[in-house]
């Protein structure tokens, strides 16, 4: 494991225990009974900081072993599809819900055409549904989700990010997803004092998909 220097450490001390702070959070049952916005304004920042947390080079190599060691489009969703979310709140600060949250064609473009957005989109319009099941051990429960992609992005319909999504499951999916990867550059919890570290973590079971 690469160790950090004094400014990677810094930022990465920040960056975790923010991320870390949010997953215990979104993860109880109270998250979901609280006021859309404020639910949706924390998962915002959970999707912003873990998308920031990929330019650190460790966690770059992490994703490339997931595209060659695991399942199709698993390295994608933990990249591409996540950073997508994150560049739609960013660019987009509009909507006061992740039900709310929609994108075209012509917004994708609206400014300069053929960026980051527009580009997911059409690099996966018309891909089939990867389907998954995730496991929480404290609730005994197996949920299982569809990551889901556009089907007619290019003829202008609107997007909805809760079709690609889900708001609850999907998110919580996610964010499992996120924590798995950034895990890996985690030897000691000792820098978050306050965290209560189940005995059992959430765990990802991946369902294979056809492309």
């Amino acid at each position: 494991m690469k160790r950090p220097n004094a400014a990677e450490l810094k930022y990465l001390n920040l960056a975790y225990n923010r991320f870390y702070e949010i997953f215990d959070e979104v993860l109880t049952d109270s998250f979901w009974e609280k006021d859309k916005y404020y639910r949706f304004c924390k998962i915002r920042d959970a999707f912003s900081v873990y998308t920031e947390l990929l330019n650190y080079e460790p966690i770059q190599r992490v994703i490339e072993h997931l595209r060659t060691h695991r399942p199709p489009m698993e390295a994608e969703i933990g990249s591409e599809l996540f950073k997508l979310v994150r560049n739609v709140l960013a660019h987009f600060p509009v909507f006061e819900s992740w039900e709310d949250v929609y994108i075209d064609n012509d917004l994708a473009n609206w400014n300069k055409p053929g960026q980051t957005i527009d580009k997911f989109y059409r690099r996966y319009e018309g891909h089939n549904p990867v389907k998954y099941r995730y496991w929480q051990p404290d609730l005994k429960k197996m949920t299982y989700i569809s990551i889901n992609f556009p089907t007619d992005y290019s003829q202008g319909s609107q997007i909805w990010l809760k079709d690609l999504i889900s708001e609850r499951d999907g998110v919580i999916f996610s964010m499992i997803f996120m924590k798995r990867v950034l895990d890996t550059q985690v030897e000691e919890m000792h820098e978050i004092p306050d965290r209560q570290e189940k005995a059992e973590q959430p765990l990802i079971i991946v369902e294979r998909s056809s492309l």
